[in-house]
Parts: structure tokens; C-alpha cells; sequence
């Protein structure tokens, strides 16, 4: 593993050295013959100025140094283009014993599924030194997931499926960035990929679940508020974001697209998380994903108790 360079992040999975290495070899390559060609054609314009009567010559034709200057760019770019095929190869074709990870792009979150079934928002957890496999939908439109400490990047396409696979090779968090400008929310489509030691994942798919039976309502609420990435929308003191504001929302009449109105109460929140296009607040658009089957009963009523809290 090397550390984290001016232009690269640390090297955190199997693939990442091929990939830094063909990077390295095109980029110290471009920097060499920009500097000898630079160079040369400097010395040239110095060296060999024409006067004024020799401007009346015929140009000079040398064709030992154009099949040079021809051979020599073509010979690199089949480098290239050998060393970075066998690369693709390699990170289109999971490995047989690969975990398989569904995930799926939404404006504006990454919705991760477990091996173990459980749902994500934002938050994947995968095991040191295994492979991994990620198969990657979209729900609206084109995203692309990336995690640059592992060299992995694919776009998320609606209504069909792209694979991308990975092995980590050290523990730790590392950043999930959507790659694809997606609209309003676009910068905040963030996550986190948890890398684990073998013992410490098993005990992570053990203790997958729900609200610990000590944790209030509101408090579980909090944390979904901040995990099912609703941060990204809707603000806690007033401000509008694309979605509105969870301020003293709770019990009052809120104006909806068509005009009419309708009382902000528990009915219409969970309305509004299963079925966000139904009851569009007016001034905003229905852009929010819908989260039915994603959140558990358990999970709305405490994401109520968290929004009558915020008076």
C-alpha cells in the first residue's frame, strides 16, 4: 500500500496499483516528450533562423525522422491501449468468490443493500481482503458511483444493471462520491465505504438491525435523519433547502402544489416518505426518492418523533 500522493489518494485495494502504475507511465511519459519536444523546437527557432534571402529556399525533407516520429507514438500508444485492456478485463469480471452488493442511485443517495439483506443509506460495510461486487442500478437518472481510494468507477444507469467489483486491502473509511452531475444535490451525494477485519464484519452482520429496545424514538429518529441522508434536503432551523424545512412543520397546514391544503400530521408525514410524489409541497419539485420497503414501521414512527421535536 502507498500513502496518498498530490494526486492520488492511498492505494486501498487490489486494483489500485495497476491503475496508479498505467497513470504514471502515460503521465511521466506526456510530461517527457513535452519537455523534449519543447525543448527541441526552441533550440531549433534559436539555432537555425532563416535570413532573409534563405526564407526563398525549398523546405527541408528528412523521412528516416518522420517514420521515427511516427513509429515511436504508435508503438506507445499499443502500450496503452494492451496495459489498460488487460486492466478493464480485470474490473469487468468479478471474481467467483465475490460478495454481492445491490446498490442503487437516487437523487440524492446511494441505497446499499447487505449481503445479509439490510438496507443502507449512504453507509456500505464490507470485509478486509475479500472481493467484493457491486451491482449498481439507478432510480431516476444517470449517476455514477466512484470511491477513489480503490480506482473504482461506474455509472449507474436507469432500468438496467452495471457490475464493479473490488477488493480492499486495508481497513478503514473511505469516501463515496457520485461522479455524474445529477442535479441540485448533486455535491451531497456522499458515502462512506467501512472496511472491516473478517472478525469485526461478522460481528457487523450479526448486529445488523433496528432501533436498540434502550433508544427513544425521537433519538433513533436523529440518527436516521442523518444515515437515510434526509440532511441532504430538509434543514432543522427554517432554511430552505430542495426539500422543505423540518422546523414546526409538525401539526401545522402546509400549501401543496395544486393548491389545496393539508395538515403536516402522521399520516402525512409517512405519506410523504413512502409516496414523496403524492403531496408535493408547494415551491418545491418532487424530486425525493421514495423510501417505501426501504424503512421499517419502526423506522417512520421514529423519523415522526424526531420531526415533532423540531418546534
Amino acid at each position: 500500500m502507498k500513502d496518498a500522493t498530490i494526486q492520488m489518494p492511498p492505494q486501498a485495494s487490489t486494483v489500485a496499483p495497476h491503475i496508479d502504475a498505467l497513470y504514471y507511465f502515460i503521465f511521466w511519459g506526456c510530461t517527457f516528450f513535452f519537455l523534449l519536444i519543447v525543448g527541441f523546437s526552441l533550440y531549433f527557432v534559436i539555432r537555425y533562423r532563416r535570413t532573409k534571402e534563405q526564407r526563398q529556399e525549398k523546405g527541408f525533407h528528412n523521412t528516416p525522422l518522420e517514420i521515427t516520429w511516427t513509429v515511436i507514438p504508435t508503438i506507445l500508444v499499443m502500450i496503452v491501449f494492451v496495459w489498460g485492456f488487460r486492466g478493464y478485463m480485470d474490473l469487468a469480471v468479478a471474481p467467483g468468490n465475490a460478495i454481492d452488493y445491490y446498490v442503487t442511485g437516487k437523487k440524492w443517495l446511494w441505497q446499499i443493500t447487505d449481503p445479509n439483506g439490510a438496507v443502507s443509506i449512504n453507509e456500505m460495510t464490507v470485509p478486509l481482503n475479500q472481493p467484493v461486487k457491486i451491482i449498481l442500478r439507478s432510480e431516476d437518472l444517470i449517476h455514477s458511483f466512484y470511491v477513489p481510494a480503490f480506482r473504482v468507477k461506474q455509472d449507474a444507469i436507469p432500468n438496467r444493471y452495471n457490475t464493479l467489483w473490488f477488493q480492499a486491502t486495508m481497513p478503514g473509511d473511505f469516501d463515496i462520491f457520485c461522479t455524474e452531475y445529477c442535479g441540485a444535490g448533486h455535491s451531497g451525494m456522499l458515502g462512506k465505504v467501512h472496511v472491516l477485519t473478517p472478525e469485526k464484519w461478522a460481528e457487523y452482520l450479526k448486529s445488523t438491525g433496528g432501533r436498540p429496545s434502550t433508544m427513544p424514538l425521537d433519538q433513533w429518529g436523529a440518527k436516521l435523519y442523518a444515515s437515510k441522508a434526509c440532511i441532504t434536503c430538509h434543514s432543522l432551523d427554517g432554511s430552505v433547502k430542495t426539500g422543505p424545512s423540518f422546523k414546526g412543520v409538525f401539526g401545522h397546514q402546509v400549501t401543496l402544489k395544486d393548491g389545496s391544503t393539508v395538515t403536516a400530521d402522521e399520516n402525512y408525514i409517512r405519506h410523504s416518505i413512502e409516496e414523496p410524489g403524492a403531496q408535493v409541497v408547494q415551491g418545491f419539485e418532487p424530486v425525493m426518492p421514495v423510501f417505501k420497503g426501504t424503512l421499517s414501521d419502526d423506522d417512520i414512527d421514529a423519523l415522526i418523533a424526531f420531526i415533532k421535536k423540531q418546534q
